[in-house]
């Protein structure tokens, strides 16, 4: 502890990763329990692996940006405390594998010396914020959404209203209406607008998700104003925490209370909540994101590439030009997602003259490099292609998205990174004129959940199994017709068929074939699916999945050698919150030193939140007491009154509804804050004493 003290500059920082490293020793001497660290342990990076004994970190990187010297820090820190791999995700982030639990306390603080964090990049949080990745370069864009990215985290990260929700919030920013980052599957995705006046603004997408039952968002704003990004976030933060599921984790995202509560009633009651926000306007500052550094230029040569085929298919499916002029963006395709350090050292090393200090992790899980002069691409690409970095074809139907599969998630059913090498191999070598193809995308998810976004890809697969001569033989669910239309309009793959998963490569034969023969000049993938309809591709891969005459090598999936069996564990996408009264009234008293401190440091607004969790805390405590359980923290004040006020076993000036939801008809000034606080305590108190001499009596 004293050596993080010492050597972080940060008190925040410094207390969070100090409190990690006090609840890990608590709960190794049996004092939390463990579905409640389950849940503190995710809301900062810490993930259980599919491999017992050790976790998976996940470091959360704003809209995927990251320098030469952090990339090398967590190099190093993958080195000393995890595998040697740097796994790239498409949310943007970095993940480590193979990490000791009495270990991530000093990971962290080792990250932290370079401005990394691991808060909140897991857990029932506000996730990594993403954006597309050449915002800021993008030729096409109205203007850099980067800032207003970092604006969100910024403000969202440690704040009470999205710290133990009932499932994760996805937030993305999108450079331009091509939408490449997927406003359309977004809890909330903003797309960039200017409006007739020349202000400013985003078209919000409210309410999406893929999973295992993908939504596609609704417009809730076709023009928000700048200023009212912000606010407006606080808003949908503050419904979905106290109105969403926290019982049956399937139903506990954004999504879900749309569907149950309806669009109109949700948009109402985002907008009852603008009294309460902490702010009703906020200024992005949009020089928050400096330009980096670029290296001076270069003197031109007369080299020639050994292979200028090859460099010439590099320049047109990997190379594109900036609006900045004189300047290019390139793509880096990274098999899987995965860097081994030692070549991310010598990455770094080989890019560095020749690229700004800034590269973009992408949500196909590549990187891509900026500010690189046309005389540079050369020894760049020279550079590269000795790293095999090199590869064309960078997000076209030769680039597969994958997750990690049965590699290292606890949900995964099937091996999806073995497989994507097999398919890209497919592509390489039987049809490799698709390199330049990036109208059609192939992802795989490891099981249905949709890591690796197979449910937005024109062609998807996800991992499942079927049963045929008392074996169980791994497969993938075959998913057609998904992708981007543009300006928040998406499409969701339909499951088609399910086949052994060694019969994939034959699968995108068939389909890429069909595709070829069957579709009409310059028609697109979707136009081609949408004519054929379902059925038809139903029928021309219903050979493939029969399973009368099955093969040895069938039973077996893709990078194994043993017969296969399924072996899911514990998702842990989301914390479950215990549901014990004792833990629940130490909470409280927790929650109620975190709103005096809040109140002591004048941020009226978090005391205010603190303040409110202490209420739902206890009260769901007391009617635990009761056996009474609900699912939501509106439901919690309304059984309160049910099962206390109205009884006349509590008695309260109000119901208990009107008391505490006090929150959103109030500004969050210091008279409130303090009013409300001291409501909170005394009733917290009155409650922990009505406990309290149930034992005495």
């Amino acid at each position: 502890m004293q050596s993080f003290r010492t050597e972080l500059e940060n008190p925040i920082v410094e207390k969070d990763i100090i409190d990690l490293e006090q609840k890990i020793r608590a709960f190794r001497e049996g004092k939390i329990h463990d579905e409640k660290f389950r849940s503190l342990r995710l809301a900062r990076g810490v993930y259980g692996q599919r491999q017992p004994g050790v976790q998976m970190v996940r470091i959360k990187l704003p809209f995927g940006k990251v320098t030469f010297q952090q990339l090398l820090r967590i190099a190093e820190v993958s080195d000393e405390y995890g595998s040697g791999n740097l796994h790239l995700t498409t949310r943007q982030d970095i993940q480590i594998h193979y990490v000791s639990l009495d270990r991530t306390p000093q990971l962290w603080a080792e990250l932290e010396r370079d401005d990394i964090t691991l808060r909140e990049a897991c857990g029932n949080t506000v996730r990594n914020v993403t954006s597309s990745p050449d915002a800021g370069i993008n030729p096409d864009e109205l203007f850099d959404v980067s800032p207003y990215a970092q604006a969100v985290f910024k403000y969202f990260l440690r704040n009470p209203v999205c710290q133990e929700m009932g499932r994760k919030i996805k937030i993305s920013f999108s450079a331009t209406e091509k939408d490449t980052a997927f406003s359309y599957i977004h809890d909330l995705g903003f797309i960039p607008k200017i409006n007739e006046a020349g202000e400013r603004g985003f078209k919000v997408m409210f309410a999406g998700g893929l999973g295992a039952q993908p939504f596609l968002a609704s417009v809730v704003h076709e023009f928000l104003h700048e200023d009212q990004i912000i606010p407006y976030t606080e808003s949908v933060l503050r419904v979905f925490d106290r109105y969403g599921e926290r019982t049956n984790r399937n139903k506990a995202r954004m999504k879900y209370l749309v569907q149950k509560l309806g669009l109109e009633e949700v948009i109402r009651l985002i907008a009852e909540e603008v009294t309460a926000n902490k702010v009703k306007t906020f200024k992005i500052e949009t020089a928050a994101i400096p330009l980096p550094f670029i290296p001076e230029a270069i003197v031109a040569t007369e080299d020639k590439a050994d292979d200028e085929y090859h460099y010439q298919q590099w320049l047109d499916t990997n190379v594109f030009e900036q609006k900045q002029q004189g300047f290019y963006g390139v793509y880096i395709k990274v098999p899987v997602g995965d860097i081994k350090t030692n070549k991310a050292r010598l990455f770094v090393e080989a890019i560095r003259p020749y690229v700004a200090d800034e590269i973009r992790i992408t949500q196909n899980q590549g990187l891509l490099l900026k500010f690189v002069r046309k005389e540079a691409l050369l020894p760049l690409y020279k550079n590269l292609k000795a790293l095999d970095f090199a590869v064309p074809g960078f997000d076209s139907i030769a680039d597969v998205t994958t997750c990690p599969g049965t590699d290292t998630c606890n949900l995964g059913i099937a091996n999806s990174m073995s497989l994507a090498v097999v398919l890209e191999t497919v592509i390489h070598e039987e049809y490799p004129d698709l390199v330049y193809d990036k109208d059609i995308k192939i992802k795989i998810s490891g099981c249905m959940n949709s890591c690796g976004q197979h449910g937005l890809a024109h062609i998807g697969f996800h991992g499942s199994s079927v049963k045929a001569n008392g074996k169980v033989v791994p497969a993938v669910q075959v998913m057609i017709g998904g992708g981007t239309v543009g300006d928040g309009i998406g499409r969701v793959a339909e499951r088609v068929i399910k086949a052994p998963t060694k019969r994939a490569p034959a699968i995108l034969r068939a389909v890429l074939d069909d595709f070829h023969t069957n579709s009409a000049e310059q028609e697109s993938f979707h136009a081609y699916y949408d004519a054929k309809g379902k059925d038809h591709f139903y029928q021309l891969l219903k050979p493939l999945a029969d399973l009368t005459a099955l093969k040895d090598e069938e039973y077996v999936d893709w990078g194994h050698e043993e017969t296969f069996i399924t072996a899911i564990g514990v998702g842990e996408c989301a914390g479950v919150v215990i549901d014990l009264v004792a833990t629940l009234l130490l909470e409280g008293e927790e929650k109620l030193q975190w709103a005096g401190e809040a109140f002591e440091g004048k941020a009226w607004s978090d005391a205010i939140y603190h303040s409110y969790s202490v209420f739902v805390n206890t009260a769901k405590a007391m009617l635990l007491d009761k056996g009474v359980n609900s699912s939501t923290q509106i439901g919690i004040l309304r059984e309160f009154d049910t099962n206390y006020v109205e009884t006349g076993e509590v008695s309260l000036s109000s119901t208990f509804n009107e008391l505490v939801l006090q929150i959103n008809k109030n500004e969050p000034t210091e008279e409130f804050a303090i009013t409300y606080l001291n409501q909170a305590t005394e009733f917290y108190k009155q409650m922990k004493a009505k406990r309290e001499a149930q034992f005495v009596s």
